[in-house]
């Protein structure tokens, strides 16, 4: 039996594919925007700080992969889904001035965002949603005493987020 040239080439490129994708997954470059798992944030309190903190965490296996600004928010997305940012005071003030968050991806961020206070309230913490710290992106904040100086955040899965701007290995260390 004769395998057409044209079959086997298209199988070798699509063996090729699986394995290249599964070596970036693994090393945590994964280039698909799934499986979208949410992210960890934490906050620097100055642009050049947070620039300094990339370069760091790049010098460590960590690269920059895209850059989000809104709201005033600088943002730095690296390859695993680790957020640095550097949020105005207005934002801080509205969510008690916690310097890190713990991103959930949800369908509906508002209602999953009450459920979770509601959630945390039934079990004897303090926990409050907030809407607006960034009203153009379709992100809810849970803010509550069950973390120190951590927030939750619902948001939509990455495809749902308005395009971030991609970069070039990021700041240099």
């Amino acid at each position: 039996m004769l395998i057409p040239l044209w079959l086997l080439v298209a199988l070798a490129l699509a063996v090729f594919g699986l394995a290249l994708w599964t070596y970036l997954l693994a090393s945590g470059r994964n280039p698909l925007p799934f499986p979208d798992r949410g992210s960890r944030i934490f906050s620097a309190p100055s642009p050049e700080a947070k620039d300094v903190v990339v370069a760091l965490l790049a010098h460590h296996g960590l690269r920059e992969r895209y850059q989000f600004n809104s709201s005033g928010i600088q943002r730095s997305i690296l390859w695993d889904g680790t957020i640095i940012n550097c949020p105005p005071p207005d934002v801080l003030r509205k969510l008690d001035a916690a310097g890190a968050s713990i991103g959930l991806v949800s369908e509906d961020p508002v209602s999953e965002a009450n459920a979770a206070a509601a959630f945390l309230r039934s079990k004897g913490f303090e926990a409050r949603v907030v809407l607006d710290a960034e009203p153009e992106l379709p992100i809810a904040f849970v803010v509550t005493n069950a973390l120190s100086c951590t927030v939750l955040n619902f948001r939509k899965h990455v495809l749902r987020l308005p395009r971030p701007t991609p970069t070039r290995g990021g700041p240099e260390a």
